[in-house]
């Protein structure tokens, strides 16, 4: 049977078990500016910035991370990007969401992007969901969101 024949399989004896998301890496087309960003509006710290594995086209990666270092955020440069601006709608990455631990979080949230100038949706309701969350863009246009799930 090749890969692409293979099934998967829902015994728990057999099928490896994931522990988390450990980073997401974003393909950028300024990286300082971008990294400079998410540190502000974020407050995410550098925690490293690495030549891209196993190539020699000049690419590297600045790593940025919470305080906590619950995860990581991995702002990508390579050389052969041509600038194009970010596009939902083109295989890839669609958008990424955060979780915050209540609505009144977004709602802080919502204040804090505002004084960071940042453009953002406000908070609002998922119609049929039991979530509110704020949408918003970082510099190249990647959607970013934050959500909180409603208490039961």
């Amino acid at each position: 049977m090749t890969t692409a024949e293979a099934r998967p399989t829902n015994d728990s004896a057999v099928q490896p078990a994931l522990a988390a998301i450990h980073h997401v890496g974003i393909t950028v087309t300024d990286l300082e500016t971008s990294a400079v960003w998410y540190e502000r509006v974020f407050g995410f710290r550098r925690q490293f910035q690495v030549r891209h594995f196993g190539s020699d086209a000049g690419g590297y990666t600045i790593v940025l991370g919470p305080p906590d270092s619950s995860f990581t955020l991995g702002l990508d440069h390579h050389p052969a990007n041509p600038g194009d601006g970010f596009d939902a709608t083109r295989t890839g990455l669609d958008h990424l969401s955060f979780a915050v631990a209540s609505v009144d979080a977004l709602h802080a949230w919502v204040a804090h992007l505002h004084s960071q100038d940042v453009p953002n949706s406000g908070v609002y309701d998922m119609d049929g969901f039991p979530v509110s969350l704020v949408t918003f863009c970082d510099p190249d246009g990647v959607q970013l969101e934050l959500i909180a799930s409603h208490g039961c």
